[in-house]
C-alpha cells in the first residue's frame, strides 16, 4: 500500500523505495526546449559543465532537493483527495465588509475556474480573506498550498491557519518535519518543487518578495505543483508590472482592497536627515539627532523595530545602542541568525524592547503597536516596495492604529519619495484625503 506522503509528491529514483517503483507514474528527468536541455522537476537550463564522471547531465540548481540526471527518471503518485471533518473552519472573527466582498470574489472566482490576484494594502487582513476559499476547497476535498518566499512569513501563516482550520497541516521549509500527507499545505516557495500535480489550489502570499519574483524555478515549482484543473490566488501589497499586465491581458482577475481592517489610514513615513551614521559607528558612537529620537520613542514604551540595510552595520549599531541604553533588552536578527524564529517571538511577547534587524523581517510579520526606524533609507537595497513594506508594520493594531515611522538618510531617495507617494495615493483610493502622518 503506497504510503498517503507519497500521493502528488515528485521522487527521484534514489528517493523512492524499489517496492514502489512499479506502482509510480513516470516522467522524463530532463527535456529539450527550443533545443536547450532543461530540467523536468525545476525548469533551470542544464549548462555544459553540469556533468558527472561518466558524461551524463544532472541539475545543480535542484540539487538539494536529491540528484536529477540525464538517463533516469521522476517518479510520482497521482494526488488523492483529502478525507476531513466537517466543518474545517473554526475562526469565529468576523470580516469588514470590504473584506467579505474581496473573500467573496475570491470563492466566484475559483467557481469561474479563473486565477485571482489580490492587491490589499498592508495590514488589510490578507488572510483571513482567503479562510473563506480554502475551507472551500477542503470540505470539496481538494488539496491547498499557501506558499511564500519567506521562511517567516509561512511560520507565522502555519501559526493561525493551525489555530483557525480544524484539519492536519503541514509546515515545509530547509529544516522542517516531513510532509505528512495533510491536505492543507504551508510551505516555502522552494518546497513545491518536491510536489506535482497535487493542488487544486496555490495561493502565493508576497508574491512581489524576492527570491520569487522574476526566479523561474520558483514560477515553475508553483505551476507544477497545481493540478491541471486548479487555480492561483496571489497575494501582495506591491503588485508588480508583471501581474499588472496579466491583469490588463485577462489571465488574471484583479481584487483590490485598499483600507486595512481597523478602517485607518496607512501611516506616512517622516524624514529626518542623518548623516554620517557609518562614520559615528565606526568610534563606537551614535549620532545625537538619531540617539534622540530612540531615547524619545523609548519613553512611551512601546516597542521599536530599527531596519539596517546589511547585517554588519546593523550588529555594530545594536552593540553600541546597547551601551547607550543599559536597561533596554534589545536584540539583532538577520538572514543568518540561527535563532531567529525565537528572538522575533520573544519581542513580540514583548521580552525584548527593541529589534534591530535588516529587510528579513519587512513583511509578513506583525507587532503590535510597534514603532519602525528606518536607518540608512536612502540605501540603494531599498526599494519603494520593500519601505512600503517596512512602513506597512506600523498601525496594525486596532488599539493603537498610528505610530511612528521614521525615514533616517544621508539625502532622499528616490525609492523614498515614491514610497511616500505611493501610500498617498493608497490612502486616497481608501477613502482617506487628509494625510496622516506619523506621531
Amino acid at each position: 500500500m503506497v504510503p498517503k506522503e507519497y500521493y502528488g509528491r515528485l521522487f527521484t529514483k534514489e528517493q523512492l523505495p524499489v517496492d514502489y517503483h512499479s506502482e509510480a507514474f513516470t516522467l522524463e528527468s530532463m527535456i529539450k526546449v527550443d533545443k536547450q536541455l532543461r530540467c523536468k522537476r525545476c525548469y533551470s537550463q542544464i549548462e555544459e559543465d553540469w556533468q558527472l564522471p561518466e558524461g551524463q547531465y544532472y541539475c545543480r540548481a535542484c540539487i538539494v532537493f536529491g540528484r536529477n540526471q540525464e538517463g533516469n527518471e521522476l517518479y510520482y503518485f497521482p494526488s488523492k483527495t483529502s478525507e476531513i471533518e466537517f466543518p474545517v473552519l473554526k475562526w469565529l472573527g468576523e470580516l469588514t465588509p470590504y473584506q467579505a466582498e474581496v473573500s467573496e470574489k475570491l470563492l466566484e472566482t475559483y467557481q469561474k475556474q479563473k486565477d485571482s490576484l489580490v492587491h490589499a494594502v498592508t495590514g488589510a487582513g490578507k488572510t483571513e480573506m482567503i479562510y473563506k476559499i480554502v475551507a472551500y476547497v477542503l470540505e470539496s476535498k481538494g488539496n491547498v498550498a499557501i506558499a511564500s518566499p519567506r521562511v517567516d512569513v509561512c511560520r507565522e501563516l502555519f501559526l493561525r491557519m493551525q489555530r483557525d482550520f480544524t484539519c492536519s497541516i503541514s509546515l515545509l521549509h530547509a529544516e522542517s518535519e516531513p510532509y505528512d500527507g495533510s491536505p492543507l499545505v504551508i510551505a516555502t516557495t522552494h518546497q513545491l518543487l518536491k510536489f506535482y500535480q497535487n493542488f487544486d489550489l496555490v495561493i502565493v502570499d508576497e508574491v512581489d518578495a524576492f527570491p520569487f519574483v522574476g526566479n523561474v524555478m520558483l514560477n515553475h515549482a508553483v505551476e507544477q505543483a497545481k493540478k491541471e484543473t486548479g487555480r492561483y490566488i496571489y497575494l501582495t501589497a506591491t503588485s508588480t508590472l508583471s501581474l499588472e499586465e496579466q491583469v490588463r491581458l485577462g489571465s488574471l482577475e484583479k481584487h483590490h482592497l485598499a483600507r486595512r481592517f481597523h478602517g485607518n489610514p496607512l501611516v506616512l513615513p517622516k524624514f529626518f536627515w542623518q548623516g554620517r551614521l557609518q562614520k559615528s559607528l565606526m568610534r563606537g558612537k551614535l549620532p545625537r539627532p538619531l540617539l534622540y529620537q530612540i531615547k524619545k520613542q523609548r519613553k512611551s514604551k512601546f516597542p521599536l523595530l530599527i531596519f539596517f540595510p546589511n547585517i554588519a552595520i546593523g550588529e555594530k549599531f545594536t552593540s553600541i545602542l546597547q551601551k547607550y541604553l543599559p536597561d533596554e533588552k534589545m536584540a539583532f536578527v538577520s538572514s543568518k541568525s540561527e535563532e531567529r524564529s525565537a528572538t522575533v517571538e520573544n519581542f513580540r511577547e514583548k521580552e525584548l524592547s527593541i529589534l534591530v534587524t535588516t529587510t528579513i523581517l519587512e513583511r509578513g510579520v506583525t507587532f503590535p503597536q510597534v514603532d519602525v526606524f528606518v536607518c540608512m533609507a536612502n540605501h540603494h537595497l531599498y526599494t519603494s516596495s520593500s519601505l512600503i513594506q517596512i512602513g506597512g508594520r506600523v498601525g496594525r493594531s486596532p488599539d493603537r492604529p498610528t505610530g511612528k515611522l521614521y525615514f533616517f538618510h544621508e539625502g532622499l531617495s528616490k525609492s523614498m519619495l515614491r514610497c511616500r507617494e505611493e501610500i498617498k495615493v493608497m490612502n486616497k483610493k481608501g477613502g482617506f484625503n487628509n494625510e496622516v502622518s506619523t506621531m
